[in-house]
């Protein structure tokens, strides 16, 4: 910056300032850190000189002031800006550390679900995710049927809670994952579930139905899926899905309920059936079909007989007398005719009879032995020990009333009753 010079050799000669351009001033100091060196014995007599310069100066300061404010609001909006994006980092670390931190002592942490994902593009992360919310699920929902066993009733959510040790936000999070990770996990695999249902149609359940199964037989295997085996979730709830079709087929399919490895074996044996149709141009025997399968005869023969469906009685037949029910042309059991249950009324008052010419234990005796009043027969130590007597007195006892009753008028009349 220039100095103020004083001309000494010439008295007229007045000092003059140094003129300040103004764009060497920084608008980030303040006027009065400007230096102005002048002699000031001299100020007196310069003051018109130095007057308009001090206007001038004057004249620029409102603008240095606004350019200094400006200056001064970017620097604090950047400094805010800054400050601002580390206070939101900061919380985001916070948030993620409490959630770390929840998981390590056991708690349940409200975890994002993926809504929109592509059928069985899942991580091998999501896929756990999901599986573990839904066992989460299921161990509560164990826990509640055991208490409303023990309670005879459904517990509300605060006796839940209150049971398990656990507060009630974090059984509602809880039952509202595993709802959530159970839609997610049906709507990602529904063509893996279609696929395995489409093979096994014409069994006795329609395709939806199969599907439905199906879909039950996935949830069980993600249920029970473990990530750490190494294998993913399609190929290991692919077994659960056959399973549960298959035992859905064998429980409902048929009127009467045939054992899975009976149905097992009528697959085998209409495979064989087919093959051996197209290779001998006629339909086998049962040897045959027992050679091929390397089986007994009696046990293809037995799963035919048992694997025939039932009949209805209110089948319509058409006959000469037009279309007639089943129920109309079989005729029924022979104890409908009323001359037979006359005939049983009358054995039975003889048998009273005939029992009555006998002791009381002697007759009690008789009865429990033969069932004669609706009991199941009993042997003579079970009678024995009614009786605390032993199994050969009994037997005694038994053997004398029968000698007894075969002695008397009534027994000969009871056999010519029983015989006509």
């Amino acid at each position: 910056m220039a100095i103020a010079t004083v001309c000494t050799s010439c008295p007229t000669c007045s000092p003059t300032l140094p003129t300040i351009p103004l764009p060497l001033l920084k608008t980030h100091q303040p006027l009065q850190s400007i230096p102005f060196k002048f002699d000031l014995n001299l100020v007196s007599s310069d003051v018109l000189t130095i007057a308009p310069t001090a206007e001038a100066v004057s004249t620029a300061s409102p603008s240095l002031e606004a350019a200094r404010d400006a200056a001064m609001a970017g620097e604090n909006e950047v400094k805010w800006n800054w400050t601002c994006g580390l206070e939101a980092r900061r919380k985001r670390r916070r948030k993620r550390r409490r959630g770390l931190e929840g998981r390590e002592n056991g708690e349940v942490v409200e975890v994002p679900l993926i809504l929109s994902v592509k059928p069985g593009r899942f991580t091998r992360k999501q896929e756990a995710e999901l599986c573990m919310m839904i066992q989460e699920g299921a161990r509560l929902e164990v826990e509640r049927r055991r208490m409303a066993e023990a309670c005879m009733h459904e517990p509300s959510l605060k006796q839940l809670a209150s049971a398990t040790g656990m507060s009630m936000r974090r059984i509602d999070n809880i039952l509202c994952n595993a709802r959530k990770s159970k839609e997610i996990i049906i709507r990602a695999y529904r063509g893996l579930v279609s696929s395995i249902a489409t093979s096994y149609q014409g069994r006795g359940l329609s395709l939806p139905e199969l599907i439905q199964e199906g879909s039950m037989g996935l949830l069980r295997g993600a249920a029970k899926y473990d990530p750490k085996r190494g294998c993913k979730l399609s190929t290991y709830a692919y077994w659960w899905i056959r399973q549960a079709i298959t035992r859905s087929l064998a429980n409902q399919s048929r009127l009467i309920r045939l054992p899975e490895n009976v149905l097992s074996m009528l697959a085998k044996i209409t495979g064989a059936k087919n093959i051996l149709s197209n290779r001998l141009r006629r339909s086998p025997s049962d040897d045959e079909i027992a050679e091929f399968l390397d089986i007994r005869v009696s046990t293809v023969r037995l799963i035919i007989e048992r694997s025939t469906p039932p009949i209805s009685l209110d089948k319509v037949v058409v006959t000469d007398n037009g279309p007639l029910k089943l129920q109309d042309i079989i005729s029924g059991p022979d104890e409908w005719n009323p001359e037979v249950i006359l005939k049983k009324q009358l054995i039975k008052q003889e048998v009273e009879k005939l029992l009555n010419t006998l002791s009381e234990r002697e007759s009690c005796i008789l009865r429990l032995h033969y069932g004669l009043d609706g009991i199941t027969p009993k042997s003579c130590e079970e009678i024995g020990i009614m009786f605390n007597l032993s199994r050969e007195r009994i037997r005694q006892i038994n053997a004398s009333a029968l000698a007894k009753l075969r002695q008397t008028s009534i027994a000969d009349e009871l056999k010519l009753l029983y015989f006509s």
